[in-house]
């Protein structure tokens, strides 16, 4: 007669753990197990009626983010650059939004990298919500920005005339045009 060492030893064949138990025999466990089965249907179901309240209320803040393409311009918030602002004015008087910068690549739909100059020391990868579409100014509204003639390897700028002239903390500023 063929019988395995353990049977030979124990009485029993090994349990390997993928058998199925005889039924009948553990009535208490097969209540839990159908009483758990039932919680966690009932628990499902209440998660996906609060998930979907929860996506009915979150999103009616969100809006769509703009699609913006590689060379496009536009302004970054100072949010980032106010730290680099500080100790030269006051937090209140700083520009909201700096700009325009190209933008070099898009990395993913809320990533942009900015061609940024080297003065401004950040990264270049900023979130979408740091940034927005530069819209071009009106005719005549646009500041003409005076190119410095270089004397002696420093930059001047020519002045048409003095418009005004005050003090602030012991230092001369003018208003030229």
């Amino acid at each position: 007669m063929k019988v395995s060492y353990f049977k030979a030893n124990s009485g029993q064949n090994p349990r390997m753990g993928f058998e199925l138990r005889k039924k009948g025999r553990f009535e208490e466990a097969e209540k839990f197990a159908k009483r758990m089965k039932k919680v966690q249907r009932e628990a499902k179901a209440v998660l996906a009626k609060v998930q979907k309240d929860m996506r009915k209320y979150a999103d009616r803040h969100r809006v769509e983010a703009m699609e913006y393409k590689v060379r496009d311009l536009v302004l970054l918030s100072m949010w980032d650059l106010k730290w680099q602002m500080v100790g030269q004015c006051s937090e209140k008087l700083i520009e909201q939004s700096v700009g325009s910068y190209r933008m070099k690549a898009i990395i993913s739909s809320n990533v942009i990298e900015l061609d940024l100059p080297t003065t401004v020391k950040i990264h270049p990868v900023v979130n979408v919500s740091r940034i927005k579409r530069y819209i071009d100014q009106v005719d005549g509204q646009r500041k003409r920005v005076p190119q410095p003639v270089i004397i002696e390897g420093e930059e001047e700028w020519e002045v048409e005339k003095i418009l005004n002239k005050r003090k602030i903390q012991g230092k001369n500023k003018f208003l030229v045009q």
